[in-house]
């Protein structure tokens, strides 16, 4: 059976893209093959250069804003007073969508997007803890209500 094993981002600089991915998020390279490096989490990074050969064209368009990677933070707070010490550029700020979840959007040093969510399940315990049912809580998020009741048990 086919596996999808991870995304792969192409990078203008990949000691720098390194750098930023170990130093905002934490993530640290787990197979490094010299042009092409594997971090935790499962995200890999590719030079621009080898990237370029292995495709056969040097046509690479970034900042095409098509995709992005998404992280969940437990302590949502705690990461966007911490990101305020690194020289990232923002998408946008922080932001709650309509179902409750704190998100900001920043960009690596290559313009990929990243997205960076309050966790699902604090929204859930945060909605809970200030009163509302499970029924509430899953019908403002959109979310089954098993998903709820099983955060209860919890």
């Amino acid at each position: 059976m086919m596996k999808f094993k991870n995304p792969m981002l192409i990078v203008t600089d990949i000691d720098r893209s390194v750098a930023f991915y170990r130093k905002v998020f934490g993530l640290r390279v787990i197979m490094d093959f010299g042009a092409n490096k594997t971090l935790t989490g499962g995200l890999a990074l590719q030079t621009l250069e080898t990237w370029q050969e292995f495709i056969g064209t040097d046509n690479i368009v970034f900042e095409n804003n098509n995709f992005e990677l998404y992280f969940e933070e437990d302590d949502f707070d705690a990461f966007i007073e911490r990101l305020k010490e690194y020289d990232v550029e923002y998408v946008h700020p922080v932001k709650t969508h309509s179902w409750g979840q704190r998100v900001v959007r920043i960009y690596d040093p290559d313009r990929h997007i990243i997205e960076i969510g309050e966790n699902l399940k604090v929204v859930c315990k945060r909605f809970l803890d200030s009163g509302m049912t499970a029924k509430q809580v899953a019908e403002k998020m959109d979310v089954p209500i098993k998903f709820v009741n099983s955060l209860i048990k919890n």
